[in-house]
């Protein structure tokens, strides 16, 4: 099932972006998979070259918006001016009307701002003076927030991000790819320099199969299993919400496509389940003081499950 254009899109993105193919991976798995996703990390890590390259690659509309604590909600939806000219009321897009819009630093920006994207993020749409007006498609929200001790920052609520597929963080690169990264650089190798390598039409094609993928009923079913155990176990205080188990369903066909398969292997679930799923739990005051994270806890209950075999 290998696709020559998804392979040229996965060498061009790791050649503008050194030194870390897990993150490309995630990226075109969350993309193929019709979902949003948030890069949680500190700065300069290269979350925006992430972004503005994979948009250029793919030959979409790209928009960035700087979440800061006066950013409005009309500047992220757009808002009606008045024309003189016209006497009349003229819409202004705002940076979300984009096919790959990045939020970048969406924590230092006010809750009212935050929840601006959420509408946009769940229906595609935005609304404003009372009227619907439709995103471009295909639609996605690359959101960056720093991490929760950095200062000036707003904690996003659950709600919102349960609305991103994938919580992802790039890291800092190692020796000889952060060596690679300076040549690019002096040698002028930037996004702008990313020429498309598919159109639309590819783009829709390239989702639809990933989202015929076949998953059996035992992987299904061990998928619910992983579901569930994030509800019962007393490690959480908030488990997974069933629009957690639809996205990671989407996550790992589209991971298996891209892996070249026309099926859904465990292996595929344990890769993303951390990567979908830690965002969305709450994980207990207990578990907090003994310095555990959600994708600790996740991954050890995850070990408890029997693997289906078939």
């Amino acid at each position: 099932m290998s696709d020559a254009k998804l392979k040229k899109l996965t060498d061009e993105m790791n050649r503008f972006f050194a030194g870390k193919p897990e993150a490309v991976e995630n990226l075109l798995c969350c993309f193929l998979a019709g979902g949003h996703l948030l890069l949680e990390d500190v700065p300069g890590v290269g979350k925006t070259t992430l972004a503005k390259t994979f948009a250029n690659l793919l030959g979409l509309s790209f928009g960035r918006i700087q979440m800061t604590p006066d950013t409005m909600p009309g500047d992220v939806t757009g808002l009606s001016v008045y024309d003189m000219k016209t006497g009349e009321f003229v819409f202004r897009p705002g940076a979300v009307m984009k096919n790959i819009v990045l939020a970048d630093e969406l924590n230092r920006t006010s809750p009212k701002t935050q929840s601006a994207l959420l509408e946009a993020m769940a229906e595609g749409q935005v609304t404003v003076d009372d009227k619907i007006y439709e995103l471009p498609q295909p639609f996605m929200v690359i959101a960056t927030q720093n991490p929760a001790s950095f200062t000036g920052t707003y904690p996003l609520p659950e709600a919102q991000l349960d609305r991103f597929m994938m919580r992802l963080s790039i890291g800092y690169p190692q020796t000889d790819e952060e060596l690679r990264m300076a040549r690019m650089h002096m040698e002028g190798l930037t996004p702008e320099k990313a020429v498309p390598v598919m159109d639309p039409e590819d783009i829709e094609k390239l989702r639809a199969d990933a989202q015929s993928v076949h998953i059996s009923d035992s992987i299904l079913s061990y998928m619910q299993k992983i579901i569930d155990i994030t509800r019962k176990d007393s490690g959480f205080t908030l488990g997974a919400s069933p629009r957690a188990f639809l996205h990671l369903l989407a996550a790992v066909r589209a991971l298996a496509f891209i892996r070249e398969r026309d099926f859904v292997k465990p292996d595929d679930v344990k890769a993303v389940a951390s990567a979908v799923l830690s965002h969305r739990l709450v994980i207990s005051t207990e578990m907090r003081l003994q310095q555990k994270t959600a994708s600790n806890i996740l991954e050890a209950l995850i070990l408890k499950i029997p693997v289906p075999m078939d």
